[in-house]
C-alpha cells in the first residue's frame, strides 16, 4: 500500500455496483459488509431485482437496491418493491435516482418526490443515497443539478433519514474534488462516494464516458492513462486512485469513500481491488 493510500485508506469501505443479472459474479474476494448497489434497469423486473438483493445479503454484504423514480408506474409498484425487499431484510438502504426516461411512467417525477413520499420510512428504509454529477449532466444545467441535490439533501434530513451521495463515474480527479469543495461551501455535509470505473476494456470505458458526458476521448486518455492506439487493451483506475488519495484532504472535502462501477465485471473489479491493495 502506498503512503498516499494510507491518508486515509479510501479503500477501507468501498462499495460496488451490479445488475440483476450479475448474481453469478457474487464470488471471490468481496469483504463481508461491503455495500453492493443493485441497479433498477428497464430490462429487469421486480423478482430479478429482489433476487439480486437476496443474493447480496446471503453473501454477508449489504444490498443497496436502486429505485428509478420515473420508471415507477404507480405508488403500489414502489410499495410492493420495498415490501419484497423488507421481507428479505434488504430494505434498510436504497439509492434513489430520477432515471433515464424523460417523462415519468407514473406519479414520481424525480428522486425528491420519492424521498418526500413517506413510502420509504413506512417500509423500513433508514438510509438513502442520491446521485451527484461532478462533471455535470449532458441534459441538465448545472444550477438545476445543484438545486435538486440541495433539495434532496434537505428532504433526507427533514425526514430523519441518513444520507449519502454517490457520484457519477469520472476519469479526472480535479473536477471531482472541486465539486466536493463546492458541495461543502453550499452547506451539504453528506458523505460522498466518488464513482470510479472498475477495470474494463478501453473501448468500453470510452463508450460509457461518451454516453454519460464525462470527458472527451483525448482528455480521458491524457488524465487516466488510456491508450487510444490500443483500443483492444484494458485499463484500471490505478492512476485515478493514487491522485485522489494524494489530493483529497478531509478538512476541505469531508467524508469521502469510493464506489466502483463494474460494467458487468463485478468479480473482476473485486479481484482488481484486492490486488491493488496488496501491491499499491
Amino acid at each position: 500500500m502506498t503512503e498516499a493510500l494510507k491518508k486515509p485508506d479510501l479503500l477501507s469501505d468501498f462499495s460496488l455496483e451490479m445488475t440483476g443479472k450479475d448474481t453469478a459474479e457474487l464470488t471471490g474476494p468481496i469483504p463481508a459488509g461491503t455495500r453492493i448497489n443493485v441497479t433498477f434497469l428497464g430490462n429487469e423486473d421486480l423478482p430479478m431485482r429482489v433476487a439480486a438483493a437476496r443474493a447480496v445479503k446471503r453473501l454477508g454484504c449489504v444490498p443497496v437496491p436502486h429505485v428509478s423514480a420515473r420508471r415507477l408506474t404507480s405508488r403500489t409498484e414502489l410499495a410492493d418493491f420495498l415490501s419484497a425487499l423488507r421481507a428479505e431484510g434488504a430494505a434498510g438502504e436504497i439509492f434513489v435516482v430520477g432515471g433515464d426516461p424523460r417523462e415519468p411512467h407514473g406519479p414520481y417525477a424525480d428522486a425528491l418526490s420519492v424521498i418526500d413520499s413517506g413510502v420509504l420510512e413506512a417500509h423500513g428504509v433508514g438510509k438513502v443515497s442520491i446521485a451527484g454529477y461532478p462533471e455535470g449532466h449532458p441534459d441538465i444545467p448545472d444550477e438545476v443539478l445543484w438545486e435538486a441535490l440541495i433539495g434532496k439533501s434537505a428532504a433526507i434530513a427533514r425526514r430523519g433519514l441518513r444520507g449519502e451521495i454517490i457520484t457519477q463515474f469520472g476519469f479526472d480527479v480535479d473536477p471531482v474534488l472541486d465539486w466536493i469543495e463546492e458541495l461543502r461551501e453550499r452547506g451539504v455535509d453528506l458523505p460522498v462516494r466518488v464513482g470510479v470505473p472498475g477495470p474494463a476494456g478501453v473501448r468500453r470505458l470510452l463508450r460509457f464516458a461518451a454516453r454519460f458526458g464525462v470527458g472527451t476521448s483525448a482528455s480521458i486518455a491524457r488524465k487516466y492513462g488510456l491508450s487510444l492506439t490500443n483500443l483492444m487493451g484494458t485499463a484500471g483506475p490505478d492512476r485515478f486512485l493514487r491522485t485522489l488519495a494524494t489530493d483529497y484532504h478531509p478538512a476541505r472535502h469531508g467524508e469521502v469513500k469510493l464506489h466502483f462501477y463494474t460494467f458487468g465485471g463485478l468479480r473482476a473489479t473485486a479481484d482488481w481491488i484486492t490486488t491493488f491493495r496488496k501491491e499499491g
